[in-house]
């Protein structure tokens, strides 16, 4: 009989057939983690909301992190925006092991930011991302991309697609890993006058954390 090891949560529920994909990355001996965390249980959100959130360890020795997420900015952020201000976003996914008798391993952690700006020569929406905070000196080039309209501009922002958050042996078998995944707008970049205008007040507080677990589980087929 062969074996699998898959990466499940708790709440995961109707998890989808496999797919072609999937088997050839078994037939390869390569496990596959599928964790879907829509629907998982409550989140810790203002005016955000994640909708799906996919873990899979691929066969180049990575793992990779797919999510989506849904917001609305209010009326006060849209006028910030056309007013030339721009927002940064920020994601992070840690990965922890869990120790019965000392506290949580930290086995890898990676970030990714982006800024959105309105350009009003052109009318057109730029959308800037990078793993390093894109106001860090020395910091490489960003990956940049203009919209016509801030709908488009801002599912840039809301779709995180096959993000590499760790190797494959930073997963050590057998024991139980948890991810962490926060996504959250980054109101410590707006200008200095703006964060005390907006300070408590909650269309500011625009955040979305889940927390999932990454056990591998042994079956047979």
């Amino acid at each position: 009989m062969a074996k699998k090891m898959d990466f499940s949560t708790r709440c995961l529920k109707n998890a989808p057939p496999e797919g072609p994909r999937r088997r050839a990355c078994l037939q390869a001996g390569v496990a596959l983690a599928l964790a879907l965390a829509a629907g998982c249980g409550p989140a810790a959100a203002a005016n955000a909301e994640l909708l799906a959130l996919r873990v899979e360890q691929d066969g180049d020795g990575g793992v990779y992190l797919s999510a989506r997420v849904r917001f609305d900015l209010a009326p006060a952020i849209e006028q910030a925006l056309l007013k030339g201000i721009p927002l940064h976003f920020m994601a992070e996914a840690d990965i922890l092991r869990t120790r019965r008798y000392w506290m949580n391993a930290r086995v890898a952690a990676e970030q990714r930011y982006w800024r959105l700006a309105y350009q009003p020569l052109t009318r057109r929406w730029r959308v800037n991302a990078s793993s390093e905070p894109l106001d860090a000196p020395g910091r490489q080039a960003s990956l940049a991309q203009t919209f016509d309209t801030l709908t488009e501009a801002l599912a840039a922002v809301q779709h995180i697609s096959h993000w590499r958050v760790a190797e494959t042996d930073q997963i050590r078998a057998g024991a139980r890993h948890t991810l962490r995944f926060r996504f959250l707008l980054d109101t410590s970049q707006l200008p200095r006058a703006l964060q005390l205008g907006t300070a408590g007040q909650a269309q500011w507080r625009l955040a979305v954390e889940r927390r999932i677990d990454l056990t591998p589980e042994a079956s047979h087929e």
